[in-house]
């Protein structure tokens, strides 16, 4: 029996030696560091490499051949896309919900919600790219709900990833609508809740579920199983909770 577990262990060793590649939503950037730290602790042979980029363009990219062997996208929309080309495994799972925040560089009464992007002080706002971010539709989408969209409109400065978005709202703008996931990375730690940041109200946008497919270019690797598997389990549960995501 001693013997059959130290085969068994040498097996998965050499099952789960090799380097797998994500495409990883940019909202996702901030919470990928310690979740691939979890993935490799248990599956220490497996080199996680990760790229990072809007959903729109990463789709793009999958779409033309980019060897990518997971998608985490930041929606259902574009996974569930490559799942009808035939690019992918299987149907997406959602792995996650995100949620939008307001972010501002000055303290300023955040108790308005969006109402404060019609203050005089305010002459930038930074929102992701509806066209290639979802958390960018999102943003469009609680705007138009609050009657906001068409007045504040001049004032945007687009991002073409939701990351993009930050870094605008945190330099080239007064305030931003950005991922909440981005508040909890530990270069953002400094933003005080209620002053400086705040949650969008949740009822003004389409909750934002984000889906994960395995590329059919992974079909040979058990590898990329395991990680989305990972995704799935209580430990990465867990992870992304304490980034502001919901979990199912």
């Amino acid at each position: 029996m001693k013997h059959f577990f130290i085969i068994l262990t040498l097996f998965s060793s050499i099952l789960f030696a090799s380097d797998i590649t994500i495409a990883v939503a940019a909202n996702v950037s901030y919470a990928i560091a310690p979740l691939k730290k979890a993935f490799e602790e248990v599956y220490p042979k497996t080199n996680v490499k990760v790229i990072h980029g809007s959903s729109g363009k990463l789709t793009a990219q999958i779409s033309h051949g980019a060897p990518y062997d997971l998608f985490l996208s930041a929606n259902m929309k574009y996974p569930q896309h490559l799942y009808e080309a035939n690019l992918t495994l299987g149907k997406p799972v959602i792995y996650a919900q995100g949620a939008l925040a307001i972010l501002s560089n000055e303290a300023c009464d955040l108790k308005k919600g969006l109402a404060v992007f019609k203050d005089a002080s305010i002459k930038k706002i930074a929102i992701a790219n509806p066209k290639t971010a979802p958390y960018g539709v999102a943003a469009k989408e609680a705007l138009e709900h609050a009657k906001l969209y068409t007045l504040l409109q001049e004032k945007f400065v687009y991002g073409e990833s939701i990351s993009q978005t930050v870094i605008y709202a945190t330099s080239a703008a007064d305030v931003g609508i950005i991922a909440k996931s981005s508040l909890y990375a530990p270069q953002m730690l400094h933003y005080k809740e209620g002053t400086q940041w705040v949650d969008v109200n949740a009822s003004l946008y389409t909750p934002i579920d984000q889906g994960m497919v395995i590329l059919k270019r992974a079909k040979e690797k058990p590898e990329a199983k395991a990680f989305y598997d990972f995704m799935l389990g209580k430990r990465a549960k867990e992870i992304l909770t304490s980034y502001g995501y919901k979990v199912p």
